[in-house]
């Protein structure tokens, strides 16, 4: 990638030249300290193995779009940002009891081989799991302030920090709360908006922003692009989720029916459904022992319902807000409004 042209395949490969060795070197710190640690830190090492590095280029756009140049120190800062993504990875897989993820056994599976003769040796792999994920986390602020970029732009993004751990935590908290609870699609939607809207795009640009010095009405484009499109992201999840193909996806079909999770998609069938579809979905959801028998019955109620279709809807209105708000924003370079258009689409329209 030249500093004036978007490849997101280059781009992704300097995250990934910053996170592999960063993490690599850390991890085997950690493992030098007893060699019974070799487990968890290869599945730190695990954790960043994968990613399409969405957040790291958002906070770059928010740097470029603010008239800075390209910089490699931007770079190492905004690849810090894959490592909170990672470590909430993790914990939301933790949380949802889910087993794969990118096609391999999520943290707390692998890490069952590490504990199996000890006494109970799952509620121990889930511990371990959890500390991977805190480990992570603690590895990301390492990076940010070591990025190399200037104390003094350092100093005006770490307030939004906490800000995105608050409302990303937050988001987190409100799913659990919402499981198992009657599908709504005002709740759902708060739900996506903390849990990944924000910390996906809206924050990462802020973030980005915030280091380049932006001012506020540049600030606020970023909202009114990022939280649109960060939930769209999350809603062509949602869909992904039942209906997408588990070889590109990397993940079960049967997770979030099985886990009865507070999706927009059940949300919008619950909404347009009658008391018989009512009924027949309440003897599925949340079961763990559902077959592909009865996953099918899910999937037929919701596209006899249409509600696939309505889930499609939100996400084209939340795409053509956020390249509304981003048109609007005359002052950004065009290259940096190229790139964010491309992004918005490469984040909505996926198969994985």
């Amino acid at each position: 990638m030249t500093p004036d042209r978007w490849d997101a395949a280059v781009f992704k490969a300097r995250v990934d030249e910053v996170l592999h060795p960063f993490v690599a070197r850390e991890a085997d710190l950690f493992a030098a300290i007893d060699p019974s640690l070799a487990p968890v830190a290869a599945q730190v090492e695990a954790a960043v193995a994968d990613g399409k590095r969405l957040r790291a280029a958002f906070c770059y756009w928010g740097w470029r779009a603010a008239g800075q140049p390209d910089s490699a120190a931007l770079v190492r800062a905004a690849a810090s940002l894959e490592l909170i993504h990672a470590a909430a990875v993790v914990h939301d897989d933790l949380i949802d009891d889910s087993a794969l993820r990118h096609g391999r056994p999520t943290a707390h599976i692998a890490l069952r081989g590490a504990v199996r003769r000890r006494p109970r040796s799952v509620a121990a792999a889930r511990s371990l799991a959890m500390l991977v994920g805190d480990l992570l986390m603690g590895m990301a602020g390492q990076l940010f302030t070591t990025s190399g970029l200037p104390a003094a732009y350092l100093g005006r993004a770490r307030p939004l920090w906490t800000v995105l751990g608050r409302e990303l935590i937050a988001g987190e908290c409100l799913e659990i709360l919402r499981t198992g609870a009657e599908p709504d699609t005002g709740a759902s939607l708060k739900v996506i908006r903390y849990k990944t809207a924000k910390y996906t795009v809206e924050q990462p640009l802020l973030i980005g922003g915030a280091l380049a010095g932006a001012g506020g009405r540049l600030r606020e484009g970023y909202s009114a692009y990022g939280l649109p499109l960060g939930e769209a992201f999350q809603l062509r999840d949602d869909l992904l989720g039942l209906f997408g193909d588990p070889g590109r996806t990397g993940k079960a079909n049967a997770d979030d029916v099985c886990g009865h999770r507070p999706t927009a998609l059940l949300a919008e069938t619950w909404r347009v459904a009658g008391d018989d579809d009512r009924d027949r979905l309440r003897a599925l959801l949340g079961r763990r022992d559902l077959d592909e028998d009865g996953l099918d019955a899910v999937r037929e109620v919701m596209r006899r319902l249409k509600a696939p279709g309505l889930v499609e809807d939100m996400i084209t209105a939340r795409v053509e807000e956020a390249l509304d708000a981003l048109h609007e924003l005359n002052d950004v370079p065009s290259r940096a409004a190229d790139a964010l258009t491309a992004l918005a689409n490469s984040a909505t329209v996926r198969l994985s």
